[in-house]
C-alpha cells in the first residue's frame, strides 16, 4: 500500500490564516491590482488618406482602458463630432474591436515600443 500524502487545499490554509495576515495579503492584492492600473503604453497615431494630422502623435495611454477610450481620446483630439466617420487600424492591417484592451493589442502587435493607430475619415482596409 502506498501512502498519500494530504492535499493541502489552498482554500482551507487561507481560511484558517488569522485577521493580520488576510489584511496583508488583501493590502498586497490591493497594491497589485493599483500597479496594473497604472501601467501605460506609448500609442502613436498616424493619419491616413484625407484625415487631419496630430499636432503631436505619441500619447501615452492606460493599458487597461479599452480601445473604445483610444477612440474617443482620439476623437476629442481631432474635435471630431460622434456622427462623423472616423475609421481606427492597428499597423495598416486590422480594425480591432471596442472592447479589445490596449494591453492585449499591445502585446501583440507592438512595433518598436508603440502601438501604431492609424486612422482615416474613409474605410481605407476590410
Amino acid at each position: 500500500m502506498t501512502s498519500q500524502a494530504p492535499s493541502q487545499d489552498p482554500l482551507a490554509a487561507w481560511g484558517s490564516a488569522g485577521p493580520s495576515e488576510i489584511a496583508e495579503e488583501a493590502q498586497r492584492a490591493l497594491a497589485t491590482y493599483k500597479k496594473k492600473d497604472g501601467e501605460k503604453v506609448i500609442v502613436r497615431f498616424k493619419a491616413v488618406g484625407n484625415a487631419p494630422i496630430l499636432r503631436q502623435n505619441f500619447y501615452k495611454i492606460t493599458a487597461s482602458n479599452r480601445f473604445q477610450a483610444v477612440i474617443q481620446f482620439l476623437r476629442k483630439e481631432l474635435q471630431w463630432k460622434g456622427s462623423e466617420a472616423l475609421y481606427t487600424y492597428i499597423n495598416l492591417a486590422f480594425s480591432p474591436a471596442p472592447d479589445d484592451t490596449v494591453a492585449n493589442l499591445f502585446k501583440s502587435f507592438a512595433t518598436e515600443g508603440h502601438l501604431i493607430v492609424n486612422y482615416s475619415t474613409l474605410a481605407a482596409w476590410g
